[in-house]
């Protein structure tokens, strides 16, 4: 590990309850997202309604694109769009538009 940050970092391994546990001076850095950094998005492609022909980023849940998302329109109001096939695939899923908000 030698470049390695948590290699300068590593102490001695400790014995703690019958298992090796290695002790730091300061803790290893995060490899995850902390909460509050940006989702992964992809593109929301709206077929139809008000804002047909047009596209936004939306969040992905849960590693899918969002069954319904709710689109601000330019006169003020809120357009609900559906996801419009079960079976999406890349960086982009096609949405129908359902009603207003």
């Amino acid at each position: 590990m030698e470049g390695s940050t948590l290699a300068t970092r590593h102490r001695p391994t400790v014995y703690r309850k019958g298992c090796a546990v290695p002790e730091f001076d300061h803790p290893p850095e995060r490899t995850a997202n902390p909460v509050g950094e940006i989702a992964p998005t992809i593109t929301a492609m709206l077929e139809n309604g008000p804002l047909g022909s047009s596209s936004i980023e939306v969040a992905v849940i849960e590693g899918r694109p969002p069954k319904t998302i709710d689109v601000p329109a330019d006169d003020q109001s809120t357009c609900r769009y559906c996801l419009a096939g079960w079976m999406q695939s890349g960086r982009s899923a096609t949405y129908t538009f359902l009603y207003r908000v």
